[in-house]
């Protein structure tokens, strides 16, 4: 396994977070800024400036996100053969910065889909060891909190970025190009933090016994718990679509596109809060019951999407899903640290990454149709009733800190 950051015994203070926590926090904080800089524009720049067609879109973010989500299975297993985090990690950042703001030099879309593929194969590369070296440095009773953490800067990174892209566009003489050029900027900073913030435990001595002899083996030697967590994870995200179909709600019940901005904002402030909140708690209460609940939340909010007509009453809905979030991303990332073995977290989190996003697509196609065929009602229903099938599943798995290693004493 990896040795935590911290004190010469081995384990690191339990009252604080491990400062390569806070530094990768930062680093999401800034790639998301520049990110966002980017992503809600994106679409504008494609079919004003450049002339492409809303196929040309599906198929630019199509790939991309299908890139990311494969890559982000075989990253992780290959961190736990290289036995190290930070290269990978720094390479996917690096990719990821330099393609990002190269989209405004573009003068026709195939460049786009081409700087988007890059960029999503940055994030597949990065993704899952981070995502693991984050519980490679931090102790167990604290996981949640550092989970919690970490995607709390992320959402803030989310609703700065569009913020300071309107406030460049506002000034004389800078338009969509030079938005993406200055995007870069950030980038730039996420590679001094890595460089000079975040630190990778030395990796321990691994015994004859604990070699890694292939793929087939590491997943046996996840264990149970782990499978049957990764199972209704894939159900529920069959039911969870793309959050495009939340905004296409409120625009059907009469909220103009300011208005439905500004509760996009709103809506990541929430998260951004909710995630570091629910994160601490895990941490106390377990990370079954927190799961559970933020699916019991998400399925009581999409019951009410399906359901509610009046305005005040759907954007009260929409604000509150930002706690879904909140009760489940650290709770199931610090879950997945639990269950498995230190030595084989990233292919751990490179199965948990793998089955939200090889199931995200599936899951907004059948959305969709069942929108065009049966209403919206019944779209919105079929994802709540999903989120209860899951919950029942989520029965089957051991609520946590069972697996050799894993112990609240050990800081894995």
């Amino acid at each position: 396994m990896l040795r935590s950051e911290g004190s010469s015994d081995g384990g690191p203070a339990r009252s604080r977070l491990p400062r390569t926590v806070i530094a990768l926090g930062l680093v999401s904080l800034l790639t998301d800024l520049s990110s966002e800089m980017i992503y809600p524009l994106l679409p504008v720049f494609l079919a004003s400036v450049l002339g492409a067609s809303a196929l040309s879109l599906g198929l630019i973010e199509g790939v991309a996100e299908s890139t990311a989500a494969l890559l982000k299975v075989i990253s992780g297993a290959w961190s736990d053969r290289l036995r190290r985090r930070k290269p990978l990690v720094f390479a996917g950042y690096s990719l990821s910065g330099l393609a990002r703001p190269l989209i405004g030099l573009a003068r026709v879309w195939p460049f786009v889909l081409v700087m988007r593929f890059a960029d999503r194969l940055g994030k597949g590369l990065r993704t899952t060891p981070r995502d693991a070296l984050i519980a490679d440095v931090t102790p167990a009773p604290l996981r949640g909190r550092a989970y919690g953490l970490h995607r709390a800067m992320d959402h803030a990174g989310a609703v700065l970025g569009p913020l300071v892209a309107a406030g460049l566009l506002s000034l004389a003489g800078v338009n969509l190009r030079l938005v993406f050029l200055l995007a870069g900027v950030p980038g730039i900073a996420v590679l001094l933090v890595l460089v000079f913030g975040v630190h990778e435990p030395a990796a321990a001595p691994v015994e004859a016994a604990a070699v890694q002899v292939g793929f087939r083996a590491d997943w046996r030697r996840l264990g149970t718990g782990y499978r049957r967590l990764l199972q209704a994870v894939a159900v529920f995200t069959l039911g969870n679509s793309t959050d495009a179909f939340l905004l296409l709600r409120l625009t059907d019940l009469g909220l103009g596109p300011r208005l439905v901005a500004v509760l996009w904002s709103l809506h990541s402030l929430v998260r951004m809060a909710a995630t570091y909140a629910g994160g601490r708690l895990s941490d106390r209460v377990g990370r079954r019951g927190m799961v559970g609940a933020g699916w019991a939340v998400y399925a009581a909010v999409y019951l009410a999407f399906g359901l509610v007509r009046s305005q005040i009453g759907i954007v009260v809905v929409f604000l509150a899903y930002g706690l879904y979030f909140g009760l489940t991303e650290p709770a199931e990332k610090a879950w997945v640290a639990d269950l498995v073995p230190a030595r084989l977290r990233g292919t751990a989190f490179g199965g948990y990454h793998g089955a939200v996003g090889l199931t995200a697509l599936p899951a907004s196609l059948l959305f969709g149709l069942l929108w065009q065929a049966l209403g919206v009602e019944a779209a919105f229903l079929s994802g709540a009733g999903l989120a209860g099938v899951a919950f029942l599943l989520l029965l089957r798995v051991p609520p946590g800190r069972t697996f050799p290693g894993n112990s609240l004493k050990d800081p894995g």
